[in-house]
């Protein structure tokens, strides 16, 4: 083992933790930048009726909707950070997006909606499934900036 890792072993503890810490903070931010500034801007241009920054309380906690989105942003962040660990940036900026359009987009109108008593897949409306998949599209890309820029140390 060399010198420097036995004199500094924290410098190389648990890159995957650190993965995961940050897939999760940047998926809570991403959520906060990229999510909602695409659902204020789909508002702005009238394609949602969905309003941006809402803090409408969330059952069964009270607590804002915005907060909720962001800590289930961090949520999926951290699986998107697990899955997608050993990829480098261009790749990982591709899979995190295309990830992020598809898989959260499906969870939502196959398991959330439901359990709200909402109709499958938004109702299946043109513009709401382009809009879906944009807004998460754009979320992800935004998770796999924050874990490519953040997420594993820089060599010295």
């Amino acid at each position: 083992m060399p010198t420097t890792q036995a004199l500094h072993p924290s410098s190389h503890a648990h890159p995957l933790s650190r993965w995961a810490v940050v897939g999760f903070l940047a998926g809570a931010v991403s959520v906060l930048i990229f999510h909602q500034g695409v659902v204020m801007i789909f508002h702005a241009m009238e394609l949602t009726s969905r309003q941006a920054y809402n803090l409408q309380a969330t059952p069964p906690f009270g607590v804002p909707q915005v907060w909720s989105l962001a800590f289930w942003g961090g949520v999926w962040g951290v699986v998107l950070a697990l899955l997608l660990a050993r990829m480098e940036t261009a790749r990982l900026l591709v899979a995190a997006t295309l990830f992020g359009a598809v898989l959260p987009t499906l969870v939502a109108w196959f398991v959330v909606a439901p359990l709200k008593g909402q109709p499958l897949g938004g109702g299946f409306a043109a513009t709401g499934i382009a809009l879906a998949l944009v807004a998460n599209g754009l979320w992800r890309l935004g998770t796999g900036l924050g874990l490519a820029l953040f997420g594993r140390r820089r060599r010295d």
